[in-house]
């Protein structure tokens, strides 16, 4: 991780992918997240994908570069004790003095309560993420069903949704979540002034609609959408299949983009006869969106005469934009951007896991060392460093503590 946030410190209480992923973004920037769980692990402690032997891969790509504390927050002592790590101000290891960042998607009430927390810490800084706005439950599923993407998803010959896999709202709640931390500290550090930031993971879908002009395409123009399957509404793009039976998908967004595709594949001549005989001038965007099944049938049959490596040569060869449909393995195995090759790569040893790739951060800062991608923590292996390094808590009184069961430093206790 790099350590352009070194210096920050969070607290993190959360489940799922929201939370955990907006503290994953800050931890690979240098910031010490620290993440408070259950004596016995959280919800999402085992999660899918696991390994055969049952560790969650889930948990250790979430949760990689933080550290990880076990506190009975049930008993006066452990709340008392997450308190104590959310407000203080002193030094963690290593770093400057800090803190005083909270980042949650439980229920900012009860012993979470943000003015209870900000009556301990003035500039105290809270990140809660909840479903809905008011406060009810919603998921990614639920709330990707609502905004109506599953009605445009899939085949076009199938009436019914089709949800996409990729959990996208949490990922980009999670996104907007460490956004809306940084922003904060940053008044915080020209004002003094701290922050309780509310972010609803339904909104995350909701302002899309609108950002993206889905909400104005259906008060001004009066339209719903129409399912199109793998074609790219308002432009060219589709998918083909190849000669070797794997399938590839095509763009053509630019008059750049269109110029390439017709040089790779030969069809020149067609194309200028398909523009007379549509009066259409196919450079332009809206027209081959409007010539798309026309187009899609002069091109099948060069894709289908060909296999995916002779494909990627003669689109390459002009810059072309495509790519292949690959599975998770086949992306694993044979692209060369899920390598060391790419810097955002790097092996790592996972405790209880072994060894395999691991992302760091995306973002490439040109006067900053990347550093090294560190692995999750198991749970509660750092209980006691933490309590000692940010609380100060002797040895004598961390043992206490765990002869008590407010703590655990392994899921053995």
């Amino acid at each position: 991780m790099s350590d352009i946030l070194n210096g920050l410190r969070v607290v993190e209480v959360s489940a799922f992918i929201a939370a955990p992923y907006a503290g994953l973004t800050l931890a690979q920037m240098g910031a010490d997240v620290i993440r408070i769980d259950p004596v016995g692990g959280g919800l999402d402690s085992g999660r899918w994908p696991v390994t055969k032997e049952g560790v969650s891969l889930y948990w250790a790509g979430l949760n990689k570069g933080k550290r990880s504390i076990m506190l009975n927050v049930r008993t006066d002592e452990g709340r008392e004790l997450a308190h104590g790590l959310m407000t203080s101000s002193t030094s963690a290891e290593g770093q400057a003095p800090n803190g005083g960042v909270v980042i949650t998607n439980l229920p900012a009430r009860g012993w979470l309560d943000y003015e209870g927390l900000k009556a301990q810490r003035a500039d105290l800084i809270m990140l809660a993420i909840t479903g809905n706005r008011d406060g009810s439950v919603a998921l990614d599923y639920t709330v990707n069903a609502a905004a109506g993407f599953p009605a445009v998803t899939g085949p076009k010959d199938y009436d019914g949704p089709v949800n996409h896999v990729m959990p996208v709202w949490d990922l980009i709640a999670g996104m907007t979540a460490a956004n809306g931390v940084l922003a904060a500290e940053r008044r915080r550090i020209a004002t003094g002034d701290g922050q309780l930031i509310r972010l609803a993971l339904s909104d995350t879908a909701f302002s899309t609609l609108s950002h993206l002009g889905y909400i104005a395409e259906v008060q001004i123009n009066g339209d719903d959408r129409p399912g199109m399957g793998n074609q790219v509404y308002g432009t060219f793009g589709l998918d083909f299949e190849t000669g070797d039976n794997r399938r590839v998908m095509i763009t053509a967004f630019t008059p750049r983009h269109w110029a390439a595709l017709i040089s790779a594949t030969g069809i020149e001549d067609r194309i200028k006869l398909l523009e007379q005989a549509l009066s259409l001038d196919l450079v332009q965007e809206e027209s081959r969106f409007e010539a798309r099944e026309a187009i899609a049938a002069i091109l099948k049959p060069w894709f289908l005469a060909r296999t995916l490596l002779e494909i990627q040569k003669a689109l390459d060869a002009v810059g072309a934009c495509w790519g292949p449909y690959q599975t998770f393995a086949q992306a694993v195995h044979e692209d060369p951007r899920v390598t060391t090759d790419n810097p955002m790569f790097q092996t790592i040893d996972q405790p209880g896991v072994g060894s395999y790739l691991a992302s760091g951060e995306m973002l490439d800062f040109s006067n900053v060392d990347r550093g090294d991608v560190s692995p999750a923590p198991q749970l509660g292996e750092d209980t006691d460093a933490v309590l000692a390094g940010v609380l100060g808590l002797s040895d004598g009184e961390i043992g206490v503590l765990h002869d008590k069961k407010i703590i655990a430093s392994s899921l053995g206790e």
